[in-house]
């Protein structure tokens, strides 16, 4: 059963291009099938039905399964079972009926618009560094992009006329963000005021560079985020996927559509934004509560 399992890997490697933590995160939920399995005397993937399979993840689940890692396992059931019936190797598909489990919602922290503004606006950019530090933070806000996309950008992939930003995200798949204005402002002052001195003989066309002049690594743009914070007096944890979970939350408080923003943070499912329609709600929720006269 191992070989149709070591071709599905080599499937969703090279002709879907998915990611080896992804590669393996399908390894191990098929291995723990297959080793289940086998305790109960199954030794054929035409063996199997809905019902093993509803076996198999309600024992993942009495193990202490989170539900939220129970919808990832069940998921890449769905996807290896769909092969196997595309390719005949089985007559039916049996993961097809699955129904997620339900789970508790769990809300990304946002910061709010003002708590935005004041990191912002306490970065002094005639310091050294500050400069690139605004210039990061307002891209990371301005923008959404993963901490790994911020890092990852390049000259040749930033359009300041035109106000766009191409960067590569999960699964290597590419995409073309919007730059704002303020971002616009920043990132060109530092490029033009800032980075030239930073540049070394062995420097690359990374946009964001470290002292040494080399790539800006995602360890010191945590610690770039966490200063900038406390230097603007914030006592909430900030960290830089809480500037990306800001930026989808005010774009969705302020009227923007929630394909626009599913496209802007590079989510192939929708499912994946939806959560920011929670937060809103949760916001409209404590407006009603406050305001209200029989909130």
């Amino acid at each position: 059963m191992t070989s149709e399992i070591d071709q599905f890997l080599l499937y969703i490697a090279t002709e879907r291009g998915l990611s080896t933590a992804y590669q393996l995160s399908v390894r191990q939920t098929l291995d723990a099938l297959v080793e289940w399995l086998d305790h109960h005397g199954v030794t054929d993937w035409n063996e199997v039905g809905t019902e093993t399979l509803s076996e198999f993840l309600s024992e993942l689940q009495r193990r202490g399964m989170a539900s939220s890692s129970l919808r990832i396992s069940m998921v890449h059931l769905k996807i290896f079972f769909r092969r196997l019936a595309g390719n005949k190797v089985i007559v039916a598909d049996p993961a097809e009926p699955l129904l997620a489990p339900r789970g508790e919602i769990h809300l990304p922290e946002t910061l709010n618009e003002q708590h935005v503004r004041a990191m912002l606006e306490s970065v002094d950019r005639d310091k050294p560094l500050g400069r690139r530090d605004l210039a990061v933070l307002e891209l990371f806000y301005a923008s959404g992009l993963r901490l790994s996309e911020l890092c990852g950008a390049r000259l040749e992939n930033l359009d300041l006329d035109e106000g766009f930003i191409r960067v590569t995200g999960k699964g290597g798949k590419t995409r073309v963000v919007p730059v704002g204005g303020k971002a616009r402002e920043a990132v060109a002052d530092y490029l033009k005021n800032e980075r030239p001195g930073m540049v070394k003989k062995m420097t690359s066309s990374w946009v964001f560079l470290s002292i040494r002049g080399g790539k800006l690594s995602p360890e010191r743009v945590r610690e770039i985020v966490k200063q900038r914070a406390k230097a603007a007096g914030l006592e909430q944890n900030v960290y830089p996927h809480l500037l990306r979970h800001s930026f989808a939350t005010h774009l969705l408080q302020n009227g923007a559509d929630l394909r626009v923003i599913q496209d802007m943070l590079g989510h192939a499912d929708i499912a994946t934004t939806q959560i920011y329609t929670h937060v809103d709600q949760k916001g409209l929720k404590s407006v009603h509560r406050k305001f209200h006269p029989r909130g």
